[in-house]
């Protein structure tokens, strides 16, 4: 093996670990967003400080890296992205997770392939290939026997209808952070759409917002959603994506639920049912079908 063979080896031994470090860290989004409610602070609060702080952080960012402003006519896009992918989609997670809890809402958030396959035949008007329409309908029916079945033991998870709507609601905001920020991050430098984004999804929320004062528990629940669990996965990602592709980091990307079950148990003795837990191995597997789908048809 060559240096420049064992370089790209350890180039994509690298992605695969960063991939995997924001998988993580976005699995712990529900569970310490619990710390923050425990507090008494509203899902729209956690949401407007969570997208402010990350947004000032992604502006320095771009700033330090002296990244291209964002063009002209992407600027309402990226508005827009903020709007729903932002404010939509951190609103609705939260709700899910306050009124459910964090594993359901981690395993409905992934119905968000559906979303985008649905949104990507009827809007774009692509066409679904059957080996991807097969895995979308393997989701589809992990998440509704996970809505139907969620939890046994001491520490229910409540699949109530508002806990649910929320969920798939979240699926829906972060399907549209895909079809929306398709050609923005195309063109523009991440950092700067991000910051775009996050900023005007701040703005959405501020009327909605608590303004008493915060615990410090509140506050380091809010200061590791916006540091770890937005800034910092979002990086990792970013930088895994670059080594290793996006089949394969989307593939690698499904065990951010898996994770996010295991900490709402460890942190809160959260628990699926057995059904339940059949559901969330449909949806995960529907995930990774639908990903090695992608893989074919690239290749």
């Amino acid at each position: 093996m060559t240096s420049t063979d064992r370089h790209a080896v350890g180039g994509a031994r690298l992605g695969v670990w960063l991939v995997v470090a924001a998988a993580f860290q976005w699995a712990l989004l529900g569970p310490v967003a619990r710390v923050a409610f425990a507090e008494g602070i509203a899902p729209l609060t956690v949401a407007f400080w969570r997208a402010t702080v990350a947004a000032l952080l992604f502006a320095a960012h771009a700033s330090v890296t002296r990244a291209h402003a964002l063009r002209q006519q992407d600027r309402l896009p990226a508005m827009l992205l903020g709007v729903v992918a932002v404010a939509g989609l951190y609103v609705s997670y939260f709700e899910s997770v306050q009124r459910g809890g964090a594993a359901l809402a981690a395993i409905l958030l992934y119905s968000a392939p559906v979303w985008v396959a649905l949104g990507a035949h009827f809007v774009l008007r692509e066409r679904v290939p059957a080996r991807e329409a097969g895995a979308l309908l393997l989701t589809f029916a992990g998440v509704v026997l996970v809505a139907l079945f969620p939890a046994s033991g001491a520490a229910d998870i409540a699949a109530t209808p508002a806990a649910v709507s929320w969920g798939l609601a979240s699926g829906l905001a972060y399907a549209m952070y895909f079809l929306l920020g398709r050609s923005l991050f195309a063109h523009n430098a991440p950092a700067r759409v991000m910051a775009w984004a996050l900023a005007t999804g701040a703005v959405v929320l501020a009327p909605f917002v608590q303004w008493g004062a915060l615990t410090w528990r509140a506050w380091a629940a809010i200061g590791f959603l916006a540091t770890v669990a937005t800034y910092g996965a979002y990086l990792s990602n970013a930088n895994g994506l670059k080594r290793i592709g996006a089949s394969r980091a989307s593939t690698i990307a499904t065990l951010e639920p898996i994770l996010a079950v295991g900490a709402a148990f460890l942190l809160w003795g959260e628990r699926l049912s057995l059904l339940g837990v059949v559901g969330a191995s449909a949806v995960i597997g529907g995930v990774v079908l639908a990903a090695t789908a992608s893989r074919r048809t690239a290749t």
